[in-house]
C-alpha cells in the first residue's frame, strides 16, 4: 500500500514537471521573441511631447506615438506606429519596466495602411511614484522580427517629480 502511494505521487510529479515544461517551452518564443535588428533608444526622445522616430540598422525606420500624451497608467493609451523603409506584416508593442519587472504587457496593433498600425494598451500601475518604461515595438517583417526600444517615465496621479 506505501509502496503503491509513493508511486502514484512519484508519477504525479513527473506529470507536473512534463506538463510544465511544456508549457514553459511553448511560451519562451512570446516572452522572449528573437530579433534580428534592433534600434538604438534615443535619449533626446520623449513621448510626452509627441511621437519619436528611431533608425534601423540596414535601413529604415519606426516611429511611436502615444495619446494622451501624459501617459497615464491604467488608462487606456492610443499607440501609433508607423514604419518607413521596411514591410511589417503585424505591430505589437510591448511595455517593460526597466527596473522592476511588470509582467506581460503586450498590445497588438492593426494595419491601418501606408505603413501605419494602430491600437490600444494600458501601462499598469506601480508602487513607486514615478517609473521608467520601454515601449519596444516589434514589426514582423519577411526577415524575422525587428526592434525599436522607446523609453518614458509614467508618474503616479498627484504626484510631483522633480525634473517632471
Amino acid at each position: 500500500m506505501i509502496r503503491t502511494e509513493t508511486l502514484l505521487w512519484s508519477l504525479a510529479g513527473l506529470l507536473f514537471v512534463a506538463v510544465a515544461g511544456v508549457a514553459v517551452y511553448k511560451v519562451w518564443p512570446l516572452l522572449n521573441p528573437v530579433v534580428t535588428r534592433s534600434a538604438v533608444p534615443d535619449p533626446d526622445c520623449d513621448l510626452r511631447a509627441g511621437p519619436c522616430s528611431l533608425s534601423l540598422p540596414g535601413g529604415g525606420r519606426i516611429s511611436l506615438g502615444i495619446e494622451p500624451r501624459s501617459i497615464p497608467v491604467i488608462q487606456p493609451l492610443q499607440l501609433e506606429v508607423r514604419v518607413e523603409g521596411i514591410d511589417a506584416s503585424r505591430v505589437e508593442v510591448d511595455f517593460q519596466g526597466i527596473d522592476m519587472s511588470m509582467g506581460f504587457n503586450r498590445a497588438r496593433l492593426l494595419p491601418g495602411g501606408d505603413g501605419r498600425f494602430n491600437g490600444t494598451g494600458t501601462i499598469p500601475v506601480c508602487i513607486r511614484n514615478a517609473m521608467e518604461w520601454e515601449a519596444r515595438v516589434l514589426a514582423e517583417t519577411e526577415e524575422g522580427l525587428v526592434s525599436a526600444p522607446f523609453r518614458f517615465i509614467t508618474v503616479k496621479p498627484g504626484v510631483n517629480v522633480p525634473g517632471q
